[in-house]
């Protein structure tokens, strides 16, 4: 097996998940770093071992001339390194949101794809090992044909005091959360056809909205309901666990609160623990995310070497921003948005 080398830029409060994740993945080694902050580039280069470091991502990518570069920097940054990286034939995986615009999104992918470099957005939710038993049980036809699904993630959880930027941006939840359910929506169900949507503030105390609610038409009959709040107190704090519910024409699938898995069949009911591995470096309850995150570099490592488009390739990620420009659209004009519209 060829080691990958790879690079990662951007060392904030994400991108250390990742680095765990990479050191996992076997074959693969991370083996420079970038960041703006020299104190923080310090402090993420000691605690992984990896000495080349890097204040401009060009100068790496061009001393270093890694197999891969991670991007984990926040969203305006990540058109200008996508590009870089395809200008200098680097595959590259960019974390989401992939753009802040879907017009910068399908820029990225057309230099990708003119320079046939690889190209991965970090869409992990649907990497999560309970998301993925869903996605079995329905590909195994155990409740016939779906015509009925929700992906909920509903919380009170404070995110704002490890990521306080959150609570700056005049988007906050479809852009920040739902895209997650949105895209694990479209992993189950298919593609959307157009949205409905609402969305509001609840919390005072942010410039973006708190609560999302969006109906999707997935087209032949199938429909969605995604929906999303950071200002849901619950008895018990469900954080950060997404809970699905899918209706088929011989039964169900229920994913409940506790990592519970049920199918309901003609022929009675399964339940499944299917709580995620508590990974050695991984702590609850990040825990499900965590293995996510190894679950999909892994997955990158084995497109690469296959020569093999990643299934939430730049390509593939543009339906899911469409899905989110459209829920934004739909909550300001009250009617129903094609999801296809937007993407021509």
């Amino acid at each position: 097996m060829k080691e990958l080398r790879g690079a990662l830029i951007g060392c904030g409060f994400f991108a250390v998940n990742q680095l765990h994740g990479w050191k996992d993945v076997p074959g693969v080694a991370i083996v420079s770093l970038c960041d703006r902050n020299p104190e923080r580039l310090k402090l993420v280069g000691e605690q992984f071992g990896i000495t080349a470091r890097y204040n401009d991502a060009r100068e790496m990518l061009a001393a270093e001339r890694p197999d891969f570069v991670d991007i984990a920097t926040t969203v305006e940054s990540h058109r200008a390194l996508v590009e870089l990286a395809a200008s200098l034939r680097i595959p590259v995986i960019c974390q989401k949101p992939f753009a802040r615009t879907l017009g910068d999104a399908k820029a990225m992918v057309e230099a990708c794809g003119q320079a046939q470099v690889p190209l991965m957005v970090h869409e992990n939710f649907r990497w999560q090992s309970p998301i993925l038993k869903v996605k079995r049980a329905i590909d195994e036809g155990l409740i016939g044909k779906p015509f009925w699904g929700r992906v909920s993630f509903r919380s009170a959880y404070d995110v704002f005091s490890g990521q306080p930027y959150l609570a700056e941006g005049e988007r906050f939840i479809v852009e920040d959360l739902g895209i997650h359910a949105l895209d694990v929506a479209r992993f189950l169900l298919g593609d959307a056809q157009d949205v409905s949507a609402r969305i509001a503030r609840v919390n005072p105390k942010i410039k973006g909205e708190d609560v999302a609610t969006a109906l999707l038409n997935h087209g032949n009959d199938v429909a969605s309901v995604v929906d999303c709040s950071y200002a849901t107190l619950l008895e018990t704090e469900p954080f950060p666990e997404t809970l699905i519910e899918i209706d088929g024409s011989e039964g169900t699938i229920r994913l409940n609160r506790g990592y519970e898995l049920v199918v309901t069949s003609r022929k009675g009911t399964r339940r499944e623990d299917v709580s995620p591995a508590l990974l050695p470096w991984a702590s609850r309850p990040w825990h499900n995310i965590q293995e996510s995150v190894l679950l999909i570099q892994r997955h990158w490592a084995d497109c690469l070497r296959a020569g093999r488009e990643p299934d939430t390739s730049g390509r593939d990620n543009l339906q899911t921003l469409a899905l989110v420009e459209a829920v934004y659209a739909s909550a300001r004009t009250g009617g129903t948005v094609s999801v296809p519209g937007l993407l021509r």
